[in-house]
C-alpha cells in the first residue's frame, strides 16, 4: 500500500498492485487496472518510487547487485 495525496489535500492509501499507469498530464494521473483515474499531488517519479518501495517490501521486486547483472551464466 502506498500513501498519496489528492489535489484537495486529503491523503489516501492505495494498493499499488492495482496501478496500471502513472503519467503527468500535467497533473499526475494514476490509472488503475479497473480504468479508474485518480489525480494526485505527487510527481510521477514520487509515485513510481513509492510503488517500487512497496514492491520490494512485499517481495515482488528483486534487487540485484551490479556483479549479479553482469555475470550471466549459460
Amino acid at each position: 500500500m502506498i500513501k498519496l495525496t489528492r489535489l484537495n489535500g486529503k491523503t489516501f492509501t492505495l494498493n499499488a498492485c492495482f496501478i496500471e499507469q502513472v503519467e503527468e498530464l500535467p497533473d499526475t494521473t494514476v490509472t488503475l487496472i479497473s480504468g479508474k483515474k485518480i489525480v494526485v499531488k505527487e510527481s510521477e517519479a514520487e509515485v513510481v518510487e513509492r510503488m517500487i518501495d512497496f514492491y520490494k517490501k512485499i517481495g515482488l521486486y528483486a534487487v540485484q547487485s551490479k556483479s549479479e547483472r553482469g555475470s550471466a551464466h549459460v
